[in-house]
C-alpha cells in the first residue's frame, strides 16, 4: 500500500532545493478537537505496536530528529510519544561535546545510545549535528583533534556522509529502522516564536542570545541541509521533511509516519512451543489452591 505521507519522503539520491518543499501545507485537522483526536488514534496505535516491538524482541526502532531552533522538536517528541511505555523508550539530547567525546571519533557518543532490541529510541539531535552546526562553523573541527584533514573541506562532508550512511545501513541489516525527520521551518515563524518566547514569561528559558546568534546562519544552515538530506536518505532509513509551521499538523504527520513503519515490520509475537505449554502448566498446577 502506498504510504499517505510519502510526498515528504526524501528518495535516495534525488537532490533536495528546500524552497521547493513547503513549511506549511494543508491540516489533516479541522479544529481543535479534531485533532486530538487523530493524535490520541495515533497514540493508542502506538502504544499497541510499541508493546509488539517489546514483545517481538526481533527490531528497535531509532527515530532522529533535526531542525532549527523553535521548530517544535521537543514538542513533538513529546506529544507524540506521550502514551509510550516509558520503559521501553529512551530520549538522548545531544549538546556540544564533553571533552572525553572528542577524544573518540564523531559517531562515538551516539553509538553508545543506540537502542537494544525491542526498544525505541529517540535522538534530539544526533550524528547530523556533525555536517550541520560543524559545516556552518568549521572552526569547531579544531577542536575534534582530527589529523590529516583534506585540503579540500567539501571531502570532509563526503567522508562524514558516508561513515552515516554505512552505519545506517548496518543497523538496517541487523534490525534497527531508522527514520529521520528534518522539521521544515520558515525563518518568519522562527521569527514569530522568538517572540513569543521574550514575551511569555513562562517561556524565557527557551530562548537565548545564542538562538538569535545562529539565526544569523540561516542561510548557511539551509544549504547545509539540504547537502544532508541529499546524501544520507536512504530507502531504508529515509528523510522526512516535515512542514513545522503547524505544529499539531507535524505532530500528526511524524505519529502518522512512525506508526506506518511500525505496521511495515509486521511484528508477530512467537507462538509458545509445546515444551513452553507443559512448563506453564506443571507450574500452575503447583500455584493452584
Amino acid at each position: 500500500m502506498k504510504s499517505s505521507f510519502s510526498r515528504f519522503r526524501v528518495k535516495e539520491g534525488s537532490r533536495v532545493d528546500l524552497a521547493r518543499y513547503p513549511t506549511l501545507t494543508e491540516p489533516l485537522y479541522k479544529s481543535k478537537s479534531q485533532y486530538e483526536k487523530i493524535l490520541k488514534k495515533h497514540i493508542g496505535e502506538l502504544s499497541s505496536q510499541q508493546y509488539l516491538l517489546y514483545a517481538s524482541n526481533s527490531h528497535s526502532l531509532l527515530l532522529i530528529f533535526q531542525a532549527m531552533d523553535a521548530a517544535g522538536k521537543d514538542g513533538a517528541i513529546s506529544h507524540v510519544m506521550s502514551g509510550v511505555n516509558p520503559q521501553g523508550c529512551q530520549v538522548y539530547s545531544f549538546k556540544h561535546p564533553s571533552a572525553e567525546e572528542l577524544e573518540h571519533d564523531f559517531l562515538w557518543r551516539t553509538s553508545r545510545c543506540l537502542p537494544e532490541r525491542g526498544r525505541i529510541g529517540i535522538f534530539n539531535r544526533s550524528y547530523y549535528e556533525e555536517v550541520l552546526i560543524v559545516r556552518v562553523h568549521p572552526e569547531i573541527l579544531s577542536a575534534q583533534g582530527l589529523s590529516d584533514l583534506p585540503k579540500d573541506e567539501s571531502t570532509i562532508w563526503a567522508n562524514r556522509y558516508q561513515s552515516i550512511t554505512e552505519l545506517e545501513k548496518h543497523l538496517t541489516r541487523n534490525g534497527t529502522r531508522v527514520i529521520k525527520f528534518f522539521l521544515h521551518l520558515s525563518e518568519e515563524e522562527q521569527r514569530k516564536r522568538f517572540l513569543e518566547r521574550i514575551d511569555n514569561p513562562d517561556k524565557n528559558w527557551k530562548f537565548s542570545a545564542a538562538d538569535m546568534a545562529e539565526r544569523k546562519f540561516w542561510g548557511k544552515y539551509m544549504h547545509a541541509y539540504e547537502e544532508c538530506l541529499s546524501h544520507t536518505s536512504l530507502e531504508q532509513a529515509p528523510w522526512y521533511i516535515i512542514p513545522a509551521d503547524d505544529k499539531k499538523n507535524a505532530r500528526l504527520f511524524i505519529s502518522g509516519i512512525i506508526l506506518e513503519t511500525m505496521k511495515d515490520l509486521d511484528m508477530k509475537i512467537s507462538p509458545v512451543g509445546a515444551d513452553r505449554i507443559r512448563e506453564l502448566k506443571a507450574i500452575r498446577k503447583q500455584l493452584a489452591p
